[in-house]
């Protein structure tokens, strides 16, 4: 990795945890992304380095905006063949500017291995009992972190935030008409294939792409289009390959560059569902910051760009938006 612990300790008290800005309209704040719609079709999306695991913001994580922008930026230009997607431009490495899409009620989880530590992760459904799984019929006798059979979709509803998104079947998806018929096909068909790009990308550079979630919206034409993050270690989990079979066979969980990390440290320590979660140590932080500039470096062959920009994130995101925005910003500043 080219961007040593002690780079990523020094930007501890410089997160970006608010990306609002009163000059733009019409905002609206994610568990992660800050964004705003733009009166002529367009949204900004800004990636802050807040950090959420079981449907809570929990800290600050050095640089992490950065590189869920940067490594999506990656997959949507390795995936626009599969799909087109919703990117405009970038213009800064927290930041990017979409068309604004009619976005789909349903979360397209596709998995290829028995994991997971969420209510909706297979593998706490399996160890409870559970055989029947989002439709999928699965045998006894499986271990976790094993490889499944077969790659399977295992949908959601979108929840609103603070709520817990719920699992869901192809069946009722269409019978509760949140997707018609023609198109679950088409997500389901699109999701399989850019997961198997994916896959196949992460394999090259000696990595497992475990599972991932995607969302679709309809452009005005009425066209599905990828849109979210595609990849990131918030939204998938990577596994790094060479230790995996001697991990599964000692029943350790593998070795990952992912949101994992910090959802075991949790769990290891509460029950985050039940119980107030403790407080992240600095520590922990840097080490979780560590293993997300590794996925972005090791997935995508590119050295992480650690910026030389002395400015506050924020203040960085404001110059960069003021000159691709600049009527916003100039009348703001006419006004003031």
């Amino acid at each position: 990795m080219t961007i040593s612990d002690n780079d990523i300790r020094a930007r501890l008290d410089s997160c970006l945890v608010d990306a609002e800005y009163p000059e733009l309209p019409n905002f609206q704040r994610g568990k992660v992304r800050d964004a705003y719609h733009l009166p002529d079709g367009r949204r900004l999306l800004i990636a802050t380095d807040r950090q959420s695991a079981f449907d809570k913001v929990l800290a600050a994580v050095p640089l992490k905006g950065q590189v869920l922008t940067q490594t999506a930026r990656f997959w949507f230009d390795q995936t626009e063949d599969i799909c087109p997607n919703h990117v405009i431009d970038y213009p800064d490495p927290n930041v990017a500017v979409v068309k604004d899409l009619n976005m789909l009620p349903v979360e397209m989880v596709v998995r290829d291995y028995l994991t997971g530590s969420t209510e909706t992760s297979i593998w706490p459904m399996y160890e409870r009992g559970e055989r029947l799984l989002y439709g999928h019929q699965f045998p006894d006798g499986l271990r976790k972190s094993e490889k499944l059979p077969k790659t399977i979709l295992t949908p959601t509803t979108k929840a609103e935030q603070g709520e817990h998104d719920a699992p869901i079947t192809a069946e009722e998806i269409v019978a509760q008409r949140l997707l018609t018929q023609a198109q679950w096909d088409e997500l389901a068909e699109k999701s399989l294939a850019i997961f198997a790009r994916g896959r196949e990308i992460a394999a090259k550079n000696g990595l497992i792409l475990v599972d991932t979630k995607y969302e679709f919206g309809l452009d005005e034409e009425g066209r599905i289009v990828l849109a979210d993050e595609v990849h990131t270690p918030d939204s998938s989990r990577y596994w790094i390959a060479d230790s995996y079979p001697a991990r599964l066979e000692a029943g350790e969980n593998p070795e990952s560059l992912d949101k994992e990390f910090l959802r075991l440290w949790i769990a290891a320590r509460c029950d985050p569902y039940k119980d107030e979660i403790p407080e992240i140590p600095a520590d922990t932080l840097v080490e979780f910051s560590a293993k997300y500039i590794a996925l972005f470096e090791r997935v995508t062959g590119l050295p992480f760009d650690l910026s030389t920009d002395t400015r506050p994130v924020k203040d960085r995101i404001r110059a960069a938006l003021a000159e691709a925005l600049p009527d916003y910003f100039t009348q703001k500043a006419g006004a003031a």
